[in-house]
């Protein structure tokens, strides 16, 4: 209970900084190592892409389909009694729909996409040899990440991934990391940067989060960012650490739903996610859900964020049949139609 009020109390004063950033108190613009050309031009270049599509689909589609968590806030160790155990036996999917999310993707007008290759969980859609959690010992007979970059390449969408640091089930969270751990973290990544080709956006998270995940002190910024592009020296590297800074970031990402506006000075090169639903992750409810607007997505998203330099990333959540439920995908049409795609 203690470390859960202690996380709360974290948030909080997160969110009075995002609201004073916000209004202009105690913001400063943050500056931007101006000696790389070639990271100024793959900056400018995602910049212009204006907008793409967020896809939430893991091991939370099935474990908190009936719940409004998406992953268990506040437990910071697996054997705490809160933590719920996730069998890659109950990633119960025999097939997915990947041309359909390109499709939506493409209706929107999105020009990239990212997919949480590894949430909090850690369970990987992809058969890791660094862990027998993975999607290699679930019902489901293939490789989502490779389907996912395929089928997206081919639809002329950029495929991007998202990867946490955190991850209960290998216990590697703000109480530390091993070197072990470590090790194993790179093993992942070195899995998915050298497999599937040019990943050319990575979003990190669970490091240095409000929301938990180790410290920078426990595992050095530098020291993963080196490593990422020692194999992939174009990937741009978008942690969600929620500081307006280039500290720890390639690109700074601002996490709207956790109340983190985009400050009214800032003018340089940012992501923010959102939802449309009420949760990342899909719900039993959210067939029948009232979704947020298309003109919310363009008028009050989409067209403010991108005179900032901030890409909008939108959210869609993939059902337990591997598709995007009709009502989502109508939002997206509409936004399309909004943007004149």
């Amino acid at each position: 209970m203690f470390e859960k009020q202690r996380i709360n109390n974290r948030v909080t004063a997160s969110r009075i900084k995002y609201f004073l950033n916000f209004i202009g108190l105690f913001y400063r613009q943050p500056s931007l190592d101006p000696s790389s050309p070639d990271r100024i031009r793959r900056l400018e270049a995602f910049q212009k892409l204006g907008m793409g599509m967020f896809i939430h689909f893991n091991s939370a589609t099935f474990q908190y389909a009936d719940q409004k968590m998406d992953w268990p806030y506040g437990v910071i160790d697996n054997r705490d009694p809160r933590y719920r155990f996730f069998s890659p036996s109950e990633f119960r999917i025999s097939q997915i729909d990947f041309k359909q999310w390109a499709a939506v993707a493409k209706s929107a007008g999105c020009k990239f996409a990212v997919l949480t290759a590894k949430h909090h969980e850690g369970f990987a859609l992809w058969p890791t040899a660094a862990s027998p959690h993975s999607i290699a010992n679930s019902p489901y007979r293939g490789d989502i990440v490779r389907e996912y970059v395929d089928t997206m390449r081919g639809a002329g969408i950029i495929p991007g991934l998202y990867f946490s640091i955190m991850d209960f089930h290998h216990n590697i969270t703000e109480k530390g990391v091993s070197s072990q751990q470590k090790a194993f973290i790179k093993e992942q990544l070195r899995e998915l940067l050298t497999g599937y080709g040019p990943v050319p956006y990575l979003v990190i998270d669970g490091w240095g989060s409000t929301w938990g995940g180790p410290r920078f002190s426990q595992l050095d910024y530098g020291e993963i960012a080196d490593f990422v592009h020692s194999i992939q020296p174009d990937t741009l590297i978008l942690n969600h650490s929620c500081e307006c800074s280039y500290e720890h970031t390639d690109v700074i990402m601002f996490e709207n739903t956790a109340g983190q506006c985009i400050p009214k000075g800032f003018q340089g090169y940012g992501v923010a996610g959102n939802i449309l639903t009420s949760a990342w992750f899909w719900k039993y409810s959210d067939p029948n859900a009232k979704l947020r607007s298309a003109e919310w997505a363009v008028r009050e998203k989409l067209i403010p964020m991108n005179r900032q330099g901030v890409v909008f990333m939108l959210n869609v959540s993939p059902n337990q049949q591997g598709r995007i439920d009709s009502n989502v995908a109508e939002v997206f049409r509409q936004i399309g139609e909004l943007r004149g795609v």
